[in-house]
C-alpha cells in the first residue's frame, strides 16, 4: 500500500522501486531459488511506459507500478506456467489468467512467476525441473508448499505480494512459515480460472486461490483487485464487496482452540493462538474457548479428495514416465495407493457427507462467526523432515497440516497472520477462520490481530 501510495503522490519514482526488486531478484533468487522465471526486459519495458503514465497523470488502479510475483501454476502471458513437473516442462502461457488481466488492469506489474512442489501435491517445494526453495528465515527448512517460492519472495522483499493457490494449506501453511500473511477465500470468490490443475469436480470443493502479502492492508487491497465472479470457475457467485464497520466486527464472537484433540502442536504454537485471543479480548470482542465438532470426520473426507482422487488422477499422467516423478511427487502416489479404494459409489457417499457435515459444521458457527486457531502444528521444518515429536506423539507429515485441511474441505475462509515467534526465532501464525464468502469478516478480524501483535519481522535474508 505504502509503494502503491507513494507512487501516486510522485514521491517516489516506479523505475527505481521495480529496479530495487530486481536488484533484489538478482542478489537474493540464487540462494532462495524462489523465482523460476524473471523477464527483466519485459519488467522494465512496462515499468518506465507506467512511469509516463502517472507523469501524464494516467493512473490506471490501485496497484499502479506495484511489482509483485505469481505463482507458476498460474497463466501469465509469456511466462513459465509448468506447476513443477516436467510434464510441462518449458511449458509459456499465451494468455493471462483473469486474475491476472484484473491485476494488471489495476496497475500492478508482474516481476515473475515462482517455484512450487511438482503438481502442487506437498508442504515442501522441490522438484526435478528446479530443485529446492529455501525459507528466508534459516536455509535449511523450507518455505512451505505449494505456494513456496511465492512466499520466500515475499518475505525477502524480493516481491511486494502475489498470488498462491491452496487446496489444503498452500497458502496459509507457506505464510505461517514464512511470517506473512495469506488468504484462502471461499471457492468462486476469486476466479481459479487458468490455473494447472484446473479445479474441477471435487477438486472445486477444495481447490482456491488468493492473495498473500506482507501485510493485510495488503492482502485487502490485492483481494479487492482479484475478487469478484468469472465464468471459467464453476463456483464463481456474484457476491459483493463489502468492507464492514468496526462496530459490525466487534459484535462477531470469537471461538479459540489451541488444538484438535487429535494432532498436538507445539507449545509455542498453543501460546501464540492465546496470544491471539488476548489481543481480540483487549480490543473489545467477546473470545471463548470453543472446540467444533466434526473436525476429524473432515479431515479423513479431505483425504479422500485430495490424497485418494488427487493420486488416482496424477498418476496415469505418468505412465510411460515414470522417471519424471520427483521423489516428494513419488511419495504422495505411494501415500495415496495406501488409502482405500475409491469407487463411484463411496466417491458419491463422500460427496454427499461432505454436504451434510458442511451444514453441521456452519450451524457451530451460527454462535462463533469467527474461529481462531494453529496454522499448523510445528513451525517451518527442515528440508525432508517427514514427522515430529511433540507431547511424546509422533506427528506424522500429513497430519501437521489438517488445522488448514479442514477448511478446504468445508469451504470456508481462512486467513494467516503472524503473532509470535519460536524459540528459534521462525515465524508463527495463527488461522482466522470465517463463514463461507465472509472474506471482509475475516480480514477486518486479522488486521485487528495483526496491528494488537505487531509481530512481522524482516527475515536474517533480505
Amino acid at each position: 500500500m505504502e509503494i502503491a501510495r507513494r507512487i501516486r503522490a510522485q514521491s517516489i519514482s516506479l523505475v527505481e522501486v521495480v529496479e530495487a526488486h530486481l536488484a533484489k531478484i538478482e542478489r537474493l533468487n540464487p540462494i532462495l531459488n524462489a523465482f523460476v522465471h524473471v523477464d527483466q526486459e519485459r519488467v522494465r519495458r512496462e515499468a518506465r511506459a507506467a512511469e509516463s503514465a502517472v507523469a501524464g497523470g494516467k493512473i490506471l488502479g490501485s496497484l499502479h507500478g506495484v511489482p509483485v510475483s505469481i505463482k507458476s501454476s498460474f497463466e501469465v502471458a509469456g511466462m513459465r506456467c509448468e506447476s513443477g513437473t516436467r510434464l510441462r516442462g518449458d511449458f509459456i502461457a499465451t494468455q493471462d489468467a483473469p486474475l491476472i488481466a484484473r491485476l494488471r488492469n489495476a496497475g500492478a506489474i508482474v516481476l515473475g512467476v515462482t517455484n512450487t512442489p511438482e503438481l502442487l501435491m506437498a508442504w515442501e517445494t522441490d522438484n526435478l525441473l528446479y530443485g529446492r526453495t529455501n525459507s528466508p528465515w534459516d536455509l535449511e527448512r523450507t518455505p512451505g508448499g505449494s505456494s513456496g517460492g511465492e512466499a520466500a519472495a515475499i518475505a525477502s522483499g524480493m516481491s511486494a505480494g502475489g498470488v498462491g493457490s491452496d487446496g489444503g494449506g498452500s497458502i496459509r501453511v507457506p505464510a505461517h512459515f514464512t511470517g506473512i500473511c495469506g488468504l484462502k477465500p471461499t471457492p468462486g470468490r476469486i476466479p481459479a480460472t487458468g490455473h494447472y490443475p484446473a479445479s474441477g469436480g471435487p477438486f472445486a470443493l477444495i481447490g482456491v486461490v488468493g492473495p498473500m502479502a506482507r501485510s493485510v492492508d495488503d492482502l485487502k487491497m490485492l483481494f479487492e483487485v482479484m475478487q469478484g465472479p468469472d465464468d471459467g470457475d464453476a463456483c464463481a457467485a456474484p457476491v459483493p464487496l463489502r468492507w464492514p464497520s468496526e462496530d459490525e466486527i466487534k459484535k462477531l464472537r470469537i471461538g479459540y482452540f489451541e488444538d484438535d484433540g487429535r494432532t498436538p502442536v507445539t507449545a509455542e504454537t498453543r501460546a501464540a493462538v492465546r496470544i491471539a485471543a488476548h489481543a481480540l479480548q483487549h480490543t473489545g470482542f467477546q473470545v471463548e474457548p470453543f472446540r467444533p465438532e466434526g473436525l476429524e470426520e473432515a479431515r479423513l473426507l479431505w483425504k479422500k479428495f485430495f490424497v485418494k482422487a488427487g493420486g488416482m488422477l496424477i498418476d496415469p499422467m505418468f505412465k510411460g514416465r515414470e522417471h519424471d516423478v520427483s521423489p516428494i511427487l513419488d511419495q504422495f502416489l505411494d501415500w495415496s495407493a495406501e488409502e482405500q479404494a475409491l469407487t463411484g459409489e463411496s466417491l458419491l457417499g463422500a460427496w454427499i457427507r461432505r454436504d451434510a457435515l458442511r451444514a453441521e459444521f456452519l450451524k457451530q458457527m451460527s454462535e462463533f462467526p469467527i474461529l481462531l486457531c494453529p496454522a499448523a502444528a510445528i513451525p517451518a521444518f527442515r528440508h525432508g523432515e517427514r514427522s515430529w515429536e511433540i507431547d511424546g506423539k509422533t506427528v506424522e507429515y500429513l497430519d501437521a497440516w489438517s488445522y488448514t485441511e479442514w477448511f478446504n474441505l468445508l469451504g470456508n475462509p481462512a486467513a494467516v497472520v503472524a503473532v509470535s515467534h519460536s524459540s528459534e526465532g521462525l515465524p508463527i501464525g495463527v488461522q482466522i477462520v470465517g463463514r463461507p464468502w465472509q472474506e471482509e469478516q475475516v480480514l477486518a478480524v486479522a488486521a485487528m490481530v495483526e496491528k494488537e501483535c505487531m509481530e512481522w519481522r524482516v527475515p536474517p535474508i533480505h
